[in-house]
């Protein structure tokens, strides 16, 4: 996805441009294309950024530890001022407090704007935070090896086996 030089959408049919989607985002690692469409429209002194997508991801269930494939989708609006301080370096201290106004997106009007690395913020956190691979999921089975009492995770099976070979352990 290319840029969207800011100035230049500006003076665009409608100060609109949508972006269509169908292509692997860097980083975020999916089995199937991210397809979708990002639209970009220029407000003036703000951009309104919406977009919808969907890819598939493969993720790791928390209980269980199996891997499942898992639809990831966004369907978002947002709004991203624009400012002359936008990219201007700030000697600000380690820490501050900060004012809720204070906490929007800001990008100089003078810049660009980059669908491919919002596409991907906005896709990251769609990601589950909580991983199931099914809602009833037992989580890990214990199985016991050769009728010891100690019931013993089968993945660490071949551990015990070289365990019992060597010898004084």
């Amino acid at each position: 996805m290319d840029a969207i030089y800011i100035p230049q959408l500006a003076k665009a049919p409608e100060r609109t441009e949508e972006v269509q989607v169908k292509e692997f985002l860097p980083g975020l690692e999916t089995l199937t294309p991210v397809r979708g469409r990002v639209r970009v429209q220029h407000q003036g002194n703000y951009l309104e950024v919406s977009g919808q997508a969907e890819a598939i991801i493969t993720c790791t269930c928390n209980r269980c530890l199996q891997q499942y494939n898992q639809r990831l989708g966004i369907d978002t609006k947002e709004v991203i001022w624009l400012d002359e301080a936008a990219n201007q370096a700030q000697d600000l201290p380690l820490e501050r407090e900060v004012a809720m106004e204070d906490l929007v997106e800001t990008i100089s009007p003078d810049g660009y704007f980059y669908p491919s690395e919002w596409l991907y913020e906005q896709m990251c956190l769609a990601m589950p935070q909580r991983q199931l691979c099914d809602r009833n999921c037992p989580g890990i089975i214990s199985n016991t090896i050769d009728s010891s009492e100690n019931p013993i995770d089968n993945r660490w099976a071949s551990l015990e086996a070289l365990k019992k070979q060597l010898p004084g352990l």
